[in-house]
């Protein structure tokens, strides 16, 4: 079942990226609203990923740089 819906997502995210492709080059009006969905739901799913990395990367952050913390 798990398969199934990671396909259907990964269906759904190559569209959402033809869509954004071809409205670069054109495209009908349809393929602009399709495009622009893309973008913002691209934009949440950053925000929330940025959000959620925040918490829990920070104490981490200076030993990934190299800081012996001396």
């Amino acid at each position: 079942m798990m398969i199934v819906l990671l396909s259907i997502v990964s269906v759904i995210a190559a569209a959402g990226l033809a869509g954004v492709v071809w409205a670069a080059r054109g495209g009908p009006r349809w393929v602009h609203g399709v495009a622009k969905a893309t973008l913002v739901t691209a934009d949440v799913v950053a925000a929330a990923t940025k959000k959620s990395g925040r918490s829990s990367g920070r104490g981490s952050s200076g030993a990934a740089l190299g800081d012996s913390g001396d």
